[in-house]
């Protein structure tokens, strides 16, 4: 049957609005087990706590703990297990970590993160190493008391370690060299900077150094359902392919916003992957290709869901977001 006028614009608005509740009520959980983790500003030594509660709390999105909570509500069944929102606040501090240390002069020498001005640049370069240092110790100590089985809080551990490290010792128990790990994609990244960027190369980087922490998410979210309803196998490495596609659509849009909007509109300092020579995806397909890779992979994400039913669809929804956004 044909849609009426405005049908689809009317679902889009519903859609919007619904994604919009999802990340409010994601963002509040967040920064509340955020706050209730992070030491107070007045605690001892103050400059280090001050620095990390400073990029914590620069206006985040929190996407990454949001799709690991409503991974969690997937397959859970509606509910959202105990100690979610402790995983997905540790998660956020180990992306906030890999922010400091990315914005240092030695990697991309940024000055600006979030709108505001980065670690280094606020508390100078010793404090915001440390600072990251922290936050991402706090962040394993903070995984190691979740509120679950020990088996499942030790594969959480397993899943996040491999996907924030250089890919040796992934979670399946067997070395497959950089991929999927954030600091080996880091690494390959400022080793090819002024290097014209190949397609492998382009995938290889962002698969690592954006993608694997999104599809950890992902990922370690269900895995923390499981405590509440129990996951298969088969059901898992479908979750993996969602989140391993949406990560890599995520950086697609990334790179697409640093070359078409404003430093205000992101609030970071754009164009610097251009003028660096960065391996990005524009630079080797061009914007528009850019943008229909991401629309499909997204679109391939969404078909690994598929045997989840309804209770995807907040998930479905984030995903959509992820390539949807302009800042």
């Amino acid at each position: 049957m044909a849609s009426k006028p405005g049908t689809v614009i009317y679902h889009r608005r519903l859609m919007d609005s619904s994604v919009r509740s999802l990340l409010a009520s994601g963002v509040a959980l967040t920064d509340a087990a955020l706050e209730r983790l992070l030491p107070s500003p007045d605690t001892p030594p103050h400059s280090i706590h001050r620095a990390m509660r400073h990029s914590v709390f620069a206006g985040g999105k929190r996407l990454r703990p949001i799709l690991c909570m409503e991974a969690a509500r997937m397959v859970a069944r509606g509910d959202l297990p105990p100690s979610v929102e402790d995983l997905g606040a540790a998660i956020e501090m180990l992306h906030t970590y890999s922010l400091i240390h990315d914005d240092l002069p030695a990697l991309d020498n940024d000055d600006l993160r979030r709108g505001k001005p980065t670690c280094h640049v606020a508390f100078g370069e010793a404090i915001a190493i440390l600072a990251g240092d922290a936050l991402q110790t706090l962040a394993f100590q903070t995984i190691g008391s979740l509120k679950t089985a020990p088996e499942i809080a030790v594969g959480i551990l397993r899943e996040i370690s491999a996907a924030v490290g250089t890919g040796v010792g992934c979670a399946s128990g067997v070395d497959t060299g950089l991929a999927p790990g954030m600091i080996g994609g880091q690494v390959v990244d400022i080793e090819s900077e002024g290097v014209q960027p190949t397609a492998d190369l382009v995938e290889t980087i962002h698969r690592a150094k954006t993608g694997a922490l999104i599809a950890t998410s992902i990922v370690s979210g269900a895995l923390c359902g499981s405590s509440v309803h129990p996951l298969h196998a088969d059901q898992l490495s479908r979750i993996r392919t969602f989140g391993e596609k949406a990560g890599l659509a995520f950086q697609i849009v990334d790179d697409v916003l640093d070359m078409t909007q404003s430093s205000e509109e992101l609030g970071k300092t754009a164009g610097k992957d251009a003028a660096s020579v960065k391996a990005t995806w524009p630079a080797v397909y061009g914007i528009e290709q850019s943008r229909h890779d991401a629309a499909e992979l997204i679109s391939d994400a969404f078909a690994a869901l598929e045997p989840f039913g309804a209770p995807a669809a907040p998930l479905k929804s984030l995903a959509q977001y992820l390539v949807d956004r302009t800042h």
